[in-house]
């Protein structure tokens, strides 16, 4: 008797497995079917609209010191806008110039500055936007690491 319960059970579940098995012929069916409504419904067209990126006023939260300053004697201040990237504080002017010539060979356009304290300021970049001249200081000091590490933002006083 254990044996035919055995037996029935072992052929019941042989047909519990094979009728649970999809055919291929309906997933073939299905696939036609959407082949169909995909070739019959119209493709629309979507217009493309460009809009102009909206942008918002750059702003930098980088720390800035304030100083007085002007061109040292026979420099040109035309360059020399509110915020300003400073690489070097001299009060030799020996070191100041070679420093300056030294930027000048490497492509800028450095200017000389000095404060109400006689000190020379190495200025390489000048923006009238602080997020402009913190992003240059930051160009510089990747640019020249290990050198300029201490770069710093001068916010000019007038």
């Amino acid at each position: 008797m254990n044996k035919i319960w055995l037996f029935g059970t072992a052929v019941c579940l042989v047909l519990a497995c094979g009728s649970c098995k999809p055919k291929q012929s309906a997933y073939k069916a299905a696939y036609e079917q959407a082949k169909e409504k995909e070739v019959a419904a119209p493709v629309e067209k979507e217009e493309i609209v460009e809009v102009a990126p909206v942008s918002k006023p750059r702003t930098s939260n980088a720390t800035t010191r304030t100083e007085k300053i002007r061109p040292a004697s026979g420099e040109d201040g035309t360059g020399l806008r509110r915020f300003s990237v400073v690489i070097g504080s001299f009060q030799n002017k020996t070191n100041a110039y070679a420093l300056k010539e030294r930027m000048q060979n490497e492509g800028y356009s450095p200017i000389l500055g000095q404060n109400e304290q006689g000190m020379l300021r190495v200025i390489v970049t000048s923006f009238d936007n602080k997020a402009d001249a913190a992003e240059s200081r930051d160009a510089i000091k990747a640019k020249y690491a290990p050198n300029f590490q201490d770069a710093w933002l001068l916010e000019r006083q007038y």
